[in-house]
């Protein structure tokens, strides 16, 4: 009969298994199978993975079910089977360990590294489904696995420990040495579980050799108990072939190097198979637990917390203006051909009239514009003027998007807009992909997470970016109280002002004051100028967030004489100020067209109007 894990622990280096899911490739399976399902339709095939790991040394062995979870059972319509693979999952593996292994019910991140916007009730609700069926059938302990965040991975812990208090393992896998992918050290993710669970680790993503790096680095508390489970060396291609580049031999020399680190559980994830746990097997046998030995100063400590105050920022950026005197963003679209001659014209023109700062959208309704990076770098270089760039969740995945941020930071544009971007479908090339690997939300998280020196992946930059985050607003709903909600949530997420969709008329812009008193940070209220009858009908009807009064369309059906029309829509947009510069101090002029000749004339008109009522306070 098995000693209580507890009691083993104490004496002996609890030897684990090694990979499933790429051992079952290798096998044949096909990779694109849900590993799951096979607890149902493969038993046999299952159990002889187990045995192989047994009959290999291995004293732990997982169960089956590391994806066994509703939300990724759903994909392949076996969201009703939960229960019953993970019960079915645990009966196998102990058939498997007759007595001479112990079972661990085995729990996956349900993000599974991507990266998205969810919700911690609903996780709890799928974690604990799952291991309510793993404990129902009988496991000796639970291994928490292959964890990015340490945000997901204590929802999981409560959720576990809210059912039993059955020996419970957390481990976190890397994207870089020494660091979770939410940027917390692991010192300090370590430190957070402390007292939650019996120990702590690392699986996956890295290898032995990055694995042991990452340990040597850490501060682990007494009270845990340390794991180890890397993969079979990095990933890779070798004659076509896609697979781990590791010899048992040489895995078994690096778990050596590992187990001098504490570490009380050792096992392989993948690209490991029962020849990588066969060969540590004596190794194993010669060591007894050693009592952890920390590194005198946690080399990785975190500098997450810090914030940049607003007397960090840049003495020209937009968001120190605003919070003094009247500030004004201009939108200036980048042109759709290679002549840039018309844009650095109209760019100089409206700093010359006074504006703040010259934002440039990201390929504005997905039509193909050039790069608003390398004209900011220009505007930045020949006038001396900080650019405010858009930057779209829509065209980039994760690493173009930390790329061009990157690049925007050699550059020293500090300023941006974080926005969705509209769909690629829509735009003058609709086949091409419409990225979206984050939601604005995440990115805007993510850019403050580079101004605490962090890369995406967790990574220390050596340097801190210094990105002043915008983010937009739609006032053009029916209950601009949702909106509200949404921004508020951007706010939480790092935002540092707003700019909203242009406004056509006063009780507009009264409505988005109100709703919006309350809220700390800068607005920007958009101001965009009417060209044409026909360009307030395309507005109004064909652009997604716009909306323009009828008393405004009528004005406007009484022209058809272009100039009069855009002195009409100029007359139309100063009334809109004067009402916008009562209750904002952050304006934003949308130039319609390349029409920088009426932003010009509407820049003047504000910095006139704020010289006369300076005059008349004096």
């Amino acid at each position: 009969m098995k000693v209580p894990i507890r009691d083993y622990i104490k004496n002996h280096v609890l030897l684990g298994d090694g990979a499933m899911a790429t051992y079952l490739f290798q096998q044949g399976v096909p990779v694109r199978t849900c590993q799951e399902e096979l607890n149902l339709n493969e038993p046999t095939l299952i159990e002889s993975v187990h045995r192989e790991y047994v009959k290999a040394g291995s004293k732990m062995i997982e169960t089956n079910t590391y994806g066994a979870n509703r939300e990724r059972l759903t994909r392949y319509g076996l969201e009703n089977k939960v229960a019953k693979i993970n019960r079915e999952a645990v009966t196998i593996a102990k058939t498997a360990s007759q007595d001479d292994a112990y079972v661990f019910g085995s729990i996956g991140s349900i993000l599974a590294g991507r990266v998205m916007e969810y919700d911690p009730e609903e996780y709890m609700d799928l974690f604990e489904e799952q291991a309510t069926a793993l404990l129902y059938g009988g496991v000796d302990g639970i291994l928490l696995e292959t964890f990015l965040d340490l945000h997901e991975l204590k929802i999981a812990v409560q959720a576990v420990r809210n059912l039993t208090d059955i020996p419970l393992f957390a481990q976190f896998s890397l994207l870089e040495v020494g660091r979770t992918r939410d940027a917390y050290s692991l010192s300090e993710a370590f430190k957070e579980l402390e007292g939650k669970v019996d120990g702590v680790g690392l699986n996956c993503r890295l290898g032995p050799v990055e694995t042991l790096r990452s340990l040597e680095k850490c501060i682990v508390p007494n009270s845990l108990l340390l794991s180890a489970f890397p993969n079979a060396g990095r990933l890779g291609i070798t004659d076509g072939e896609v697979k781990h580049k590791s010899r048992p031999s040489y895995f078994a020399e690096t778990a050596e190097l590992i187990l001098e680190q504490g570490v009380s559980m050792i096992g392989g994830c993948c690209g490991t198979a029962p020849a990588h746990i066969a060969q540590i097997r004596e190794i194993v046998k010669k060591y007894k637990p050693n009592k952890r030995k920390n590194p005198a100063i946690d080399e990785l400590a975190s500098n997450r917390n810090r914030k940049l105050s607003i007397h960090e920022q840049k003495k020209d950026s937009i968001l120190t203006k605003v919070q003094h005197q009247r500030t004004i963003i201009c939108e200036f679209d980048t042109p759709k051909d290679l002549d840039t001659s018309e844009f650095l014209l109209g760019s100089r023109k409206l700093h010359e009239a006074g504006v703040d700062s010259i934002t440039m959208a990201d390929n504005a309704l997905a039509t193909t514009r050039m790069s608003n990076l390398a004209l900011g770098a220009i505007l930045k270089s020949q006038l001396g003027l900080n650019p405010l760039l858009h930057v779209a969740c829509r065209d980039r995945n994760l690493i173009g998007q930390q790329s061009h941020l990157m690049g925007l930071h050699a550059l020293g544009i500090d300023q941006i807009l974080v926005i969705t971007g509209d769909p690629s479908r829509i735009g003058d090339l609709p086949g091409a992909s419409s990225i979206y690997d984050v939601t604005s939300f995440e990115l805007i998280r993510m850019v403050k997470q580079l101004n605490q020196g962090i890369s995406f992946s967790g990574k220390r930059l050596n340097q801190s970016a210094n990105f002043v985050v915008g983010t937009a607003l739609n006032p053009h709903v029916r209950k601009i109280e949702k909106a509200v909600e949404r921004l508020e949530k951007k706010i939480e997420a790092g935002a540092d002002f707003v700019m909203t969709q242009p406004l056509y008329d006063h009780k507009s812009i009264h409505r988005l004051y109100e709703a919006t008193r309350h809220i700390e940070i800068p607005i920007f209220v958009g101001i965009m100028p009417i060209t044409s009858y026909r360009n307030a009908l395309f507005l109004h009807n064909e652009i997604p967030g716009i909306k323009i009064t009828d008393d405004v369309l009528t004005l406007m059906s009484n022209t058809s004489n272009p100039q009069v029309a855009r002195k009409l829509g100029i007359d139309i947009t100063k009334d809109l100020l004067d009402c916008a510069m009562e209750k904002f101090n952050g304006i934003y002029l949308i130039t319609p067209f390349t029409f920088w000749q009426m932003s010009v004339e509407l820049t003047h008109y504000i910095r006139q109007k704020d010289q006369r009522l300076e005059k008349a306070l004096l």
